[in-house]
């Protein structure tokens, strides 16, 4: 009866894990051919225009404005990987790390690095395979495992044990799972737009209208095809999700300037630039859900409720997942840029939750 029972256990799993894979390439392949009717009807509305690419060979002047901070870069000697990011205020200041989502980098911090600056060595990072920072070529090498590793290693460069972790997006992601995997190394969390993991990969396969939110995770798995449809039209992509009224920065917010944005595509138009930010996305069907997942850590969720890509369910759900003091404050008519938009709004909650005493939940 036993050997039956562990039978009927293997087979379900079997079962489970190939519906799951299914899924997964059959919309790839509905992504991919939804991808490609859009430049169909691109290169038949103009196609000197959809493959037109402006020379982009200096960086605009607020990539190097002083008030961020110093452009600084570490080493790291296990992977060998030469990584870039901006600090400011004064070494010897408790540490507060900031991780970027996509399609962002260190900049997407700008308002943070100048608001904390007063009482915290700000760094903002850029992740592995983005802007300056060195990009392996194999998908392999953009495991969360590595992902994870690299800020544990980074860590131990900069000489810190310890930090207040930030993250945005994608950078969201790797902070839940620093915080999981290392909460020595975390004093406190604070996630931007991005729910646990686990609560990720359990909504999306329930609710179809967050599958269609995401549908970005599975085109990415597609090979360099991605990476063209980005850069058509001069990277209109690109401008498209920071401007458009149904994924950008909303009428109330602090848009983006024409040198804010030109930034952005400097970054992303330099050769090769998209293929690391992408291959971040190529291996994470194979490493969620998480076998390890509850948080012991304070931490604070901003949710703008607004956004375009996460539906704002998730982000309730998470505080099952959190053994410790959790607040969660969502922002009405905010989009998913939060920290971007809403700079003034989000450095205030974030002087809040750091400032106040967190206590352990029973």
């Amino acid at each position: 009866m036993a050997r039956l029972r562990d039978c009927l256990l293997r087979l379900t799993v079997t079962i489970r894990s190939l519906l799951f894979w299914s899924l997964v390439y059959c919309y790839c392949g509905l992504c991919a051919s939804v991808y490609l009717l859009k430049l169909l009807w691109s290169i038949g509305k103009g196609p000197a225009q959809t493959f037109r690419r402006a020379a982009r060979e200096h960086p605009p002047a607020c990539l190097n404005d002083p008030s961020l901070g110093t452009h600084c870069y570490v080493r790291i000697k296990d992977s060998g990987l030469r990584f870039h990011y901006v600090a400011a205020g004064e070494r010897g200041k408790p540490l507060m790390l900031l991780l970027h989502g996509f399609p962002e980098f260190w900049y997407s911090w700008r308002h943070q690095l100048r608001e904390f600056k007063s009482e915290y060595r700000v760094v903002a990072l850029d992740l592995r395979g983005y802007g300056e920072t060195d990009a392996p070529i194999h998908r392999e090498n953009y495991k969360l495992d590595c992902l994870i590793t690299d800020i544990k290693d980074i860590l131990d460069s900069l000489g810190y044990s310890k930090c207040v972790l930030i993250g945005h997006d994608w950078g969201g992601m790797i902070a839940w799972l620093i915080a999981i995997c290392y909460p020595e190394m975390v004093m406190k969390l604070i996630v931007i737009n991005f729910p646990h993991p686990n609560v990720f990969t359990e909504y999306i396969l329930r609710h179809p209208a967050q599958l269609f939110k995401s549908s970005h995770y599975y085109f990415f798995q597609i090979p360099w095809f991605p990476e063209f449809m980005f850069s058509i039209n001069d990277f209109k992509a690109l401008k498209h999700l920071f401007t458009s009224q149904s994924t950008g920065i909303g009428r109330k917010g602090c848009r983006l300037t024409t040198e804010d944005l030109e930034a952005y595509i400097y970054v992303f138009s330099q050769p090769g630039a998209l293929s690391g930010p992408i291959n971040h996305y190529r291996n994470i069907f194979s490493c969620l859900p998480l076998k390890h997942h509850m948080v012991t850590i304070p931490t604070l969720l901003l949710w703008g409720e607004k956004d375009a890509f996460m539906e704002v369910e998730m982000a309730e759900v998470t505080k099952i997942y959190v053994k410790n003091y959790f607040r969660l404050t969502i922002l009405s008519e905010v989009s998913h840029w939060l920290q971007q938009e809403q700079p003034d709004i989000v450095n205030k909650l974030i002087w809040t939750f750091l400032k106040e005493e967190t206590r352990k939940k029973d």
